[in-house]
């Protein structure tokens, strides 16, 4: 089951960032993809950094959508992901206040239009800053915490990865998804 709902999380970022305009004439990107990446990158490490205590983390899978004005007309433009694993088991009750600490770190950050579901097995948290990266932090119900960043139909461009990036030269052929490391403090069962 957490395949599929990894799977499903991954495809409704996807939609969110590559939704339609609604007859809206697009603007010009902000950045290039190379740019987009590097942004998306900043504010994951300083997200999984703002943790304190400090969890284990694993670099995640990256995406890249082509971007569309219908029926398939290319735009020049590519929405991108980048995403961090927390290794760190979180039990259901440290999660609400990691999620705190997160969002406290994303509004020093300038994000806004928060969006937060509370559901008790997977809650998740959606922000955007105001150069258009859209930011979701999600948990599952083994402890298993996400967060992904990502940017809109970002301008066409050649693009790196860091070292150790999933599926990438020089990085791991699958991306480490199963929290294993355990937290006296994140992952205690107590109150």
């Amino acid at each position: 089951m957490k395949g599929p709902v990894r799977l499903l999380g991954c495809v409704l970022l996807a939609t969110v960032l590559t939704a339609c305009q609604g007859g809206k004439e697009r603007e010009e990107p902000k950045m290039d993809m190379q740019q987009a990446g590097e942004r998306a990158e900043e504010i994951l490490d300083g997200t999984m950094g703002a943790i304190q205590p400090s969890v284990e983390w694993a670099r995640g899978l990256t995406g890249e959508t082509a971007c569309d004005a219908g029926f398939s007309e290319p735009t020049g433009t590519t929405s991108i992901t980048r995403s961090r694993n927390v290794l760190t088991v979180v039990s259901r009750q440290r999660r609400g206040e990691l999620f705190e600490m997160i969002q406290r770190y994303w509004e020093r950050q300038g994000f806004q239009d928060f969006d937060v579901d509370s559901a008790e097995d997977m809650p998740r948290t959606r922000a955007k800053s105001p150069d258009g990266l859209v930011v979701i932090l999600s948990a599952g119900d083994i402890g298993n915490v996400s967060v992904t960043a990502g940017f809109a139909c970002a301008k066409d461009s050649p693009m790196t990865y860091p070292k150790g990036t999933p599926s990438r030269p020089g990085g791991p052929t699958k991306s480490e998804r199963i929290p294993h490391e355990h937290s006296s403090y994140w992952s205690a069962t107590g109150s």
